[in-house]
């Protein structure tokens, strides 16, 4: 393209050319075509035309990964009861990166030319969204991710993530079992637990796996995954999301650039957020139960001698466990709709700034907008990923009622007034609020709410008070 914006520099593709041609695999072909305006093909801002979709996941089964099931159990095994021997933790984060590099296959490291138009989208979206937060930039630095990049640069966060819930179900798990199948077990409910671990690292290896290969940028799914300070767009797969947008590559890629300064902003400046979204998935985890009866009843059938003879039996045993699913308790229902709420003002937040600063200076950013919208609402990879590995839904379903609160809001005061919301976490707007704003803006301005009157609402309000005055007149 050559109408590239400020900052970002072209390739000749060179350095490209000298990759295939030190490369064997099909991956590292250069693609057969175009629509959408690739932001990363030949002649987008990032130069890079070496991006192929078959690189994006999709192998089949690996019978090697077999082989390392039954060494990881033979390890296991030996290392039952040996002296200073300790639990690796609830999830094995080596089992599940091991699992999930396998899925990804080989990637070419990103360019300079690609590093470079990253921190250049990043420097100019920075300098738009000045104007429109009093927030200040949160990213020290921006970089151009592989999907291992992302892979290793995001698993302390996954940790903090997992370890709860993965600490509950082991838990839950073995307090269901009755106690004589305890007694018998003996030593045994060590392993079981590491091999739970093992297993519950395989299943988030792959679903990271496939994760890594569709996020845009580090908190494309709403969350700082990212270490504090870092931004990162991922070449790759906005490449392919590209692909199906009729848009200029260099207005998406600066446009994701401000969604990804925006949410750095927001968690950089707001000191409690992000402690404040991994404590609500704590508080998800400790609500955790299990279906006590059946667990006991298949905790009757163990027999540790013929679980000790032969390895089947165990992945089995585990595979009948895992079919008793979760119950959701009231505490955890509770704590869902609290990240449902987080995650939309979150979300809502971010895509009002980022319209507001972009509107005027990238023609798509409307339909973007939209986009983006729609794909989270609808539940992509991440969610998908979240509800089948933690139950967690992601989604933030009132994005679109959180956006036009946080809109209402500057238009009432400023700048200030609606940013000064995210002070405290008290003071944020409840599930409630998101459906009726009015009240809220009134309670934040201490003005009236005429001009954000909702008819519903106001309808509402006619009826009860008519009730009221036909008590008193009683």
């Amino acid at each position: 393209m050559s109408d590239l914006p400020f900052g970002f520099s072209s390739s000749d593709g060179k350095d490209d050319d000298d990759k295939r041609n030190r490369s064997d695999g099909p991956q590292n072909q250069p693609p057969a075509g175009g629509a959408g305006g690739d932001p990363f093909g030949a002649g987008g801002p990032f130069g890079a035309a070496g991006f192929d979709p078959s690189m994006l996941g999709g192998a089949g089964f690996d019978p090697s990964m077999l082989g390392q099931v039954f060494t990881q159990l033979g390890q296991m095994f030996s290392g039952m009861g040996a002296p200073g021997a300790a639990s690796a933790g609830p999830v094995d984060y080596d089992a599940a990166m091991q699992t999930a590099r396998r899925q990804l296959g080989d990637f070419r490291p990103m360019l300079a030319s690609e590093e470079k138009a990253v921190t250049d989208s990043v420097r100019l979206a920075e300098l738009w969204l000045d104007d429109q937060t009093t927030l200040p930039a949160g990213i020290t630095s921006a970089h151009a991710w592989t999907p291992v990049d992302w892979l290793e640069q995001t698993r302390p966060t996954w940790k903090a993530l997992c370890d709860p819930i993965a600490a509950s179900l082991s838990t839950t798990w073995q307090d269901g079992l009755p106690e004589e199948a305890k007694a018998m077990a003996g030593p045994m409910l060590g392993m079981m637990s590491g091999l739970g671990g093992m297993m519950f690292g395989t299943q988030l290896g792959q679903g990271l796996g496939h994760l890594a290969t569709g996020v845009l940028t580090s908190t494309d799914i709403g969350l700082p995954l990212a270490p504090q300070g870092t931004g990162a767009l991922l070449p790759e797969a906005i490449a392919k999301f590209a692909e199906g947008l009729d848009l200029p590559g260099q207005e998406i890629v600066v446009f994701l650039a401000a969604r990804e300064a925006a949410h750095q902003r927001l968690f950089a400046g707001v000191g409690w957020l992000r402690q404040r979204l991994l404590s609500t998935v704590e508080e998800y985890a400790r609500g955790i139960r299990m279906d006590v009866g059946g667990l006991e009843q298949l905790g009757a059938g163990i027999d540790p001698q013929e679980l000790f003879a032969d390895p089947a039996k165990i992945e089995a045993l585990m595979g009948q466990a895992a079919e008793f699913a979760p119950e959701t308790s009231p505490e955890q229902q509770a704590a869902l709709n609290r990240m449902e709420t987080l995650l939309a003002l979150i979300e809502g937040w971010v895509e009002h700034v980022v319209l507001s600063a972009l509107s005027d200076r990238i023609p798509s950013t409307a339909a973007l907008t939209e986009t983006m919208r729609r794909r989270r609402a609808s539940g992509g990879p991440a969610e998908q990923t979240f509800a089948t590995l933690i139950g967690l839904d992601l989604r933030p379903r009132k994005l679109r009622e959180a956006a036009d609160l946080w809109r209402l809001l500057g238009e009432a005061s400023d700048l200030s007034v609606r940013d000064g919301v995210w002070a405290h976490p008290d003071l944020l707007p409840d599930s409630e609020d998101l459906d009726h704003p009015a009240g809220f803006i009134d309670r934040v301005i201490g003005g009236g709410t005429d001009a954000f009157d909702d008819p519903i609402a106001e309808l509402e309000r006619t009826i009860a008070e008519e009730r009221r005055q036909r008590g008193d007149d009683a």
